[in-house]
């Protein structure tokens, strides 16, 4: 396992975790130095001593506490993509991201009325993702949430997965968005918990697409989201650590049969959870 020297203090355990659930990719460049997946849907960190200022893919990154910040790469990130440095002087890198494809994957029994919606369920549907995107769009910048993460990502639920991050959903014979998660296949009521810590941001029991849903903020942009539950054990506002119970496994929203769909999403780049968590048990 490969560390960067220039990792120490307060997030030094949470960066050396981090680079030991990754395939390790150093980036040497005039810049900074970055490690982790640079691939679609990976994720990559590093450390700007004295920035001031940090933008990549359109977005300004959250500057932690000596520096460190991470970087979301999503499904469809171009090749290149430019990182922008200021500190005393303003730097700029092109990050290569190697792209991926995707699988094609045909659904069939959901519920039509998920797939061909009503009006009046189309105006349900905006109402929630309104709801959604505002739990997203909350901007927790406490250091403990990330240093909870010393520990490493763990399964918030093991078992079978039927559905992997990024593949091209087909439901019930019609288009639809990709699927940006891992599905597990367990039984309801099979305990889900936190795959790290942070703060509950969303906690809905019956929305339209994605039924009983928790939305938990890592902190500093990252977040996890987990669908289809048939029991919601949190509360907005709660404070879980990794490993505390968040739900059960169910089949409601658009659903087939009981599992459990885990999402991550750096701001409003989906990334894929699968990057962050070791190879799924027997």
């Amino acid at each position: 396992m490969r560390h960067m020297p220039i990792f120490k203090g307060p997030l030094k355990s949470v960066m050396a975790c981090i680079g030991g659930l990754y395939s390790l990719a150093t980036l040497a460049d005039s810049c900074v130095s970055l490690q982790g997946d640079a691939v679609q849907g990976g994720l990559l960190w590093g450390q700007a001593l004295g920035a001031t200022e940090i933008r990549f893919a359109d977005q300004r990154v959250p500057i932690m506490p000596g520096g460190y910040f991470v970087l979301g790469l999503g499904r469809d990130m171009p090749a290149v993509n430019t990182l922008l440095v200021v500190t005393e002087h303003t730097c700029q890198q092109d990050i290569t991201v190697t792209q991926r494809d995707y699988v094609l994957q045909r659904v069939t029994g959901v519920p039509q009325q998920t797939v061909t919606p009503s009006q009046e369920q189309l105006a349900r549907t905006r109402a929630e993702r309104a709801r959604v995107q505002a739990a997203k769009s909350r901007r927790i910048e406490r250091t403990d949430g990330l240093e909870g993460l010393r520990g490493g990502f763990i399964w918030p639920v093991t078992g079978p997965i039927s559905g992997v991050y990024g593949s091209q959903r087909i439901y019930n014979g019609t288009p639809g968005a990709p699927h940006y998660g891992v599905d597990i296949a367990r039984p309801a009521g099979t305990l889900v918990s936190a795959p790290a810590a942070g703060e509950v941001t969303l906690a809905e029991s019956d929305l339209f697409y994605s039924g009983g849903t928790v939305i938990i903020d890592h902190g500093y942009g990252l977040s996890s989201s987990f669908l289809h539950l048939s029991q919601v054990s949190v509360a907005v506002g709660d404070r879980l650590d990794a490993g505390d119970l968040l739900g059960a496994v169910g089949a409601t929203g658009r659903a087939t049969g009981p599992h459990l769909d885990w999402r991550m999403s750096w701001f409003a780049h989906r990334i894929d959870p699968q990057l962050l968590v070791p190879p799924m048990p027997d």
